[in-house]
């Protein structure tokens, strides 16, 4: 299966992507294009509320197809500044732009060093077999 796998982000083994502004220790967090690909059709997705904070590797929402239903395993911990609500009226976005308009969550990195535990796109790449 072909799956685009963009060099500038980074990638945790749950399947999420990671946009990181290290300035501002802020990052972008969404689903990889082989994940959107492997759950089929999305229909749902819970995120957390702003101001919760997330853990890295432990769950912190849902995405639901007509497959399945996944956990969101967090790639980073940090504070929830924004959820993309446009998903929750539009959760096929995910499948249709996963590294644009489908951007899960943007969070204020609690420990900026855990970016350097994320796979670069060469990484991704053999990971899943791209």
């Amino acid at each position: 299966m072909s799956c685009s796998i963009p060099e500038e982000l980074s990638f945790h083994s749950s399947h999420l992507w990671v946009k990181a502004d290290e300035t501002l220790g802020e990052a972008y967090i969404g689903v990889s294009d082989f994940a959107q690909k492997q759950l089929g059709s999305i229909v749902f997705v819970e995120l957390p509320r702003v101001g919760q904070c997330i853990d890295v590797d432990s769950a912190f929402g849902t995405v639901e197809s007509y497959k399945v239903v996944s956990d969101l395993i967090a790639p980073l911990s940090g504070e929830v500044l924004e959820c993309n609500g446009a998903l929750k009226d539009a959760a096929g976005t995910l499948n249709a732009d996963c590294y644009g308009a489908g951007w899960l969550v943007k969070i204020k990195l609690h420990d900026a060093g855990q970016l350097s535990s994320l796979l670069a796109a060469g990484d991704y790449r053999a990971l899943v077999g791209a």
